[in-house]
């Protein structure tokens, strides 16, 4: 009854798993991976510099669960001491899935501009382009297949029988962006923005470890939008929606914070902030996150409730993220208040 249970669980995983891997790298805490989701989102903080990094582990009822981490830095630049602004950022990402330990690495370095819109409040219209290289690996020592049975079980001496071309292959890949944010009301905290990116423009066409195969990467759509609005002196909140679309695949993730400002209103150094998402027919998703000026401390837990949930008893992914953000130069007033920002 064990193994059967264990085959039955590995079978479910197994199946799901290739929609998986026809789908590109997503994480939960949407808010701690702007790059990835959008290069025109790169700089739309209170800062000059923000770096980030978030750890996901997935299917940890399984003996070989997924594993991913991202770490993306950005630096925003004044253009000639006006109202527009660059920033400059990178997006490095690491993915291990399964016992053969498939990996893939992705180093995207990335531009956005942000034209001023406003000469009295800060609104922009940003443009952002991210391009770089990702190699996928496997090691084929530890790969099992049909071919290595030899009638009463597994023998490792016999061939695979599989003609792949060797154990790592790489692509250039690039993605495109632009994004819309606004102050909204006199609080220069009070901010809305809107984004749509396309990821894949290039279509990589070299996605096989076979020899005498290629697969294109299908181009993906990526809309979003958020807004944050102060409800007291000590508290605000902040509402995030987020919808992709890659060949017949699709996700939808949405959700809110509430966040209570821990010492001086004006100028808060702590701040709690919790709440939770929903990723549409796959899971609910509490997030806690603990702001510790400049750093901020964030932990989010899938809660499964797709069809795999009776082979995984609603176990997902756990993620742990910390971000370091801050201004390089003090500015105040006028200066403080006129730049792209949201986080």
């Amino acid at each position: 009854m064990k193994k059967t249970t264990t085959l039955a669980l590995l079978l479910c995983l197994g199946i799901f798993s290739r929609g998986l891997f026809a789908q590109d790298i997503h994480f939960s805490q949407i808010f701690e991976t702007p790059l990835l989701r959008n290069p025109a989102l790169a700089g739309l903080f209170a800062g000059d510099v923000r770096i980030q990094t978030v750890h996901r582990n997935q299917w940890s009822s399984i003996s070989f669960p997924y594993k991913t981490t991202s770490l993306s830095g950005e630096y925003k630049l004044q253009v000639a001491n006006g109202n527009d602004f660059i920033t400059l950022g990178t997006q490095i990402m690491y993915d291990q899935a399964g016992s053969t330990a498939l990996s893939s690495t992705h180093v995207l370095p990335a531009i956005n501009y942000h034209k001023s819109l406003s000469d009295s409040r800060s609104q922009y219209l940003s443009i952002g382009f991210m391009a770089g290289y990702v190699q996928r690996s496997i090691n084929q020592s530890k790969m099992t297949t049909n071919n290595q049975f030899d009638g009463t079980g597994y023998n490792g001496s016999l061939g695979t029988g599989e003609n792949m071309a060797g154990n790592r292959y790489g692509y250039f890949d690039g993605s495109a962006g632009i994004s819309f944010n606004s102050q909204i009301s006199d609080n220069p905290n009070d901010n809305i923005y809107l984004g749509i990116a396309y990821h894949h423009f290039n279509r990589p066409g070299k996605a096989s470890f076979y020899s005498d195969a290629g697969v294109e990467i299908k181009p993906k759509w990526v809309a979003s939008g958020g807004v944050r609005m102060k409800l007291t002196d000590y508290s605000f909140f902040t509402l995030e929606t987020e919808y992709s679309k890659q060949d017949q695949y699709s996700e939808f993730i949405s959700g809110s914070l509430f966040s209570y400002k821990l010492d001086d209103p004006d100028n808060a150094k702590y701040i709690l902030n919790f709440g939770s998402y929903f990723r549409w027919k796959d899971a609910i998703i509490p997030v806690a996150k603990l702001d510790c000026k400049p750093f901020s401390f964030g932990l989010s837990y899938d809660i499964n409730i797709s069809s795999l949930r009776p082979a995984t008893g609603g176990r997902g992914g756990f993620e742990a993220s910390i971000s370091y953000q801050k201004f390089i130069k003090e500015k105040t007033g006028q200066e403080f208040e006129r730049c792209p920002n949201f986080w």
